[in-house]
C-alpha cells in the first residue's frame, strides 16, 4: 500500500495552491466560494494544519472537482492499470476514516473509492460536494447510516444507495464494528 506520494499533506497543500493560483483567485475568493475560512486555507497551503475530509470536499467543490479528482491531481500521472499497491490512501484526521482511491483520473468520468469508517465515526459533507456528480454507495461490510437531507437510510452489507439531488449528507457508523463501503462517482 502506498500513501499519496511520499508526503500526502505536502502534495495536497501544494495542489490547493496551484488550483487557486491557476484560477487567479485570492485566498478571500476561494474562502467565499468554498465556505472555508481564509485563515484555514492559508494554514493548509503553508502546511501548518492537515485538512479534514469535509474541508477538502468544500475546497474541491469550489474548484469544480470531486475529492478524488483533487487528490488525483495531487499525485503523479496514472497509468490505465492501477495496481492495489499503488492505490493512494488518505486518513481523515477528524473521523479516522481511511480512504483508498481505487481509480480516478482527471480525463475519466468515473471514480471508485473504498472507505473504511471506524466504529462510531461520522463524516458530514456539504451539498456542494455533490453538485456536479452522481454517486452510488455499496456497503461491503458492516452497517452504514446515511442521512441525506431529511432522510435517514440504514444500509447493511450488500445494500446499495443511489443518491438523489445534492443535499447535505452525513455518513455514520453507529455500530461497534468498522464499516467498509465502495463509492462510485460519475461526473455529470
Amino acid at each position: 500500500m502506498s500513501i499519496i506520494a511520499d508526503d500526502p499533506a505536502t502534495q495536497i497543500s501544494e495542489r490547493l495552491r496551484i488550483e487557486r493560483e491557476a484560477r487567479d483567485w485570492t485566498l478571500e475568493q476561494l474562502a467565499a466560494r468554498s465556505g472555508v475560512s481564509r485563515a484555514m486555507i492559508s494554514k493548509i497551503e503553508r502546511r501548518e494544519v492537515s485538512p479534514t475530509a469535509t474541508i477538502l470536499v468544500r475546497l474541491a467543490g469550489a474548484f469544480d472537482l470531486t475529492l478524488g479528482g483533487l487528490l488525483a491531481r495531487a499525485e503523479e500521472p496514472r497509468r490505465p492499470i492501477v495496481r492495489a499497491a499503488e492505490q493512494p490512501l488518505w486518513r481523515d484526521p477528524a473521523s479516522g476514516y481511511l480512504r483508498r482511491q481505487i481509480f480516478a483520473r482527471p480525463d475519466h468520468p468515473v471514480e471508485l473509492v473504498r472507505i473504511e469508517l471506524p466504529a462510531g465515526a461520522r463524516v458530514g459533507l456539504p451539498a456542494s460536494s455533490y453538485a456536479r456528480i452522481r454517486q452510488l454507495v455499496w456497503v461491503m461490510k458492516g452497517r452504514l447510516v446515511i442521512e441525506e437531507a431529511a432522510q435517514r437510510r440504514e444500509l447493511a452489507a450488500g445494500d446499495c444507495l443511489a443518491f438523489g439531488a445534492p443535499a447535505d449528507t452525513t455518513f455514520a457508523n453507529e455500530s461497534a464494528n468498522a464499516c467498509t463501503y465502495l463509492v462510485a462517482l460519475a461526473r455529470s
